[in-house]
C-alpha cells in the first residue's frame, strides 16, 4: 500500500484522575484536557479558561444567542461550557473518533441535540463548508499533535479559513504553546490572516500555554467598559476575568 493510501494512525486515549481532577491523554502523559470531578460543565484549567476570553468584546445579554465552534475536542471543556452555561448553539470537531467515545462516557459531553453537535472528522476540511462562513460568533483552536510538540494546523491560509467563519463582531481564540520562535511564528500568521490591529494576547501561563485571540473587525472597546464586562462575566459565569485584564492586550 502507498504512504498516501495508508489508514491515518490515531493515538490511543488515556485517562488519569488524581480524585479531584480528570485528565485526558493521548498515549503519552501529556495532559490534552482535564475536567474538574465535582463540577464537570466548569473549565478546571487556566488557560482554558482564557479561551473564553471573547466574551469581554459582546454584550452578556446577547451570548445566549450566538454561537461557539472547537476545533479540538479536548476532554469538551469549552463545547460543554458553551452549551450548559452560556447557553449557546456550539460545534465541536475531531478528528479521533476515540476521543469523542472518551468524552462522552468519561467526560460528562452530551449527546448531540439542538444546540450541540460534534462532528467527527479534519477541522481543516470542515471549516470550508459553506454553511459555517460566517456564522461563528467564538472559534476556539486547540489542536495538537498526541507529542503536544506543534499545532496540527498553523499556516496564514489555515487563519483566513478560521476568520471566515467568524461574524462581524466574532473572535478566535486560539493555544500557542511551545518555544519563543514557534510562538512568534505562529502569531506572525495570525496576523497576517487577521491584521495586527486585531490581534490580542495574554501573558503565558506557568504551563507556557500563550492564548492569543484574533477579531474578525478591530475592537478596542474602552477599559470602563471591559472591566464592567469582566465583572458580569465573573458575576454570571464565575470566570476569572478581571484578572484576564492584567494579562491581556492588543500585540499592535
Amino acid at each position: 500500500m502507498s504512504p498516501a493510501k495508508r489508514p491515518l494512525q490515531l493515538p490511543e486515549v488515556n485517562i488519569s484522575d488524581d480524585g479531584e481532577l480528570r485528565y485526558l491523554h493521548l498515549a503519552t502523559p501529556w495532559v490534552q484536557g482535564a475536567m474538574r470531578v465535582d463540577a464537570p460543565y466548569d473549565i478546571a484549567l487556566e488557560y482554558v479558561q482564557r479561551m473564553m476570553a471573547w466574551l469581554l468584546f459582546v454584550e452578556p445579554d446577547s451570548v445566549a444567542g450566538r454561537r461557539a465552534m472547537q476545533l479540538g475536542l479536548g476532554a469538551g471543556a469549552i463545547t460543554k461550557f458553551c452549551w450548559k452555561k452560556l447557553r449557546m448553539r456550539s460545534t465541536a470537531v475531531e478528528l479521533n473518533p476515540r476521543v469523542i467515545h472518551v468524552c462522552r462516557g468519561w467526560f460528562k459531553l452530551p449527546p448531540d441535540g439542538p444546540r450541540l453537535a460534534v462532528v467527527q472528522g479534519d477541522a481543516g476540511a470542515e471549516i470550508r463548508q459553506p454553511g459555517h462562513l460566517g456564522t461563528m460568533d467564538a472559534l476556539a483552536v486547540d489542536m495538537y499533535d498526541d507529542e503536544a510538540a506543534a499545532p496540527v494546523f498553523d499556516s496564514a491560509d489555515f487563519y483566513r479559513d478560521c476568520r471566515a467563519l467568524l461574524t462581524d463582531d466574532g473572535c478566535m481564540t486560539v493555544n500557542l504553546f511551545g518555544r519563543r520562535v514557534e510562538f512568534d511564528r505562529s502569531l506572525a500568521h495570525i496576523v497576517e490572516a487577521f491584521g495586527a490591529d486585531a490581534v490580542w494576547a495574554f501573558r503565558p501561563t506557568r504551563e507556557g500555554n500563550t492564548v492569543v485571540l484574533a477579531q474578525r473587525q478591530p475592537l478596542r472597546p474602552p477599559r470602563a467598559l471591559l472591566l464592567a464586562r469582566a465583572e458580569t462575566i465573573e458575576e454570571r459565569w464565575g470566570l476569572p476575568a478581571r484578572k484576564w485584564l492584567r494579562t491581556f492586550k492588543p500585540v499592535a
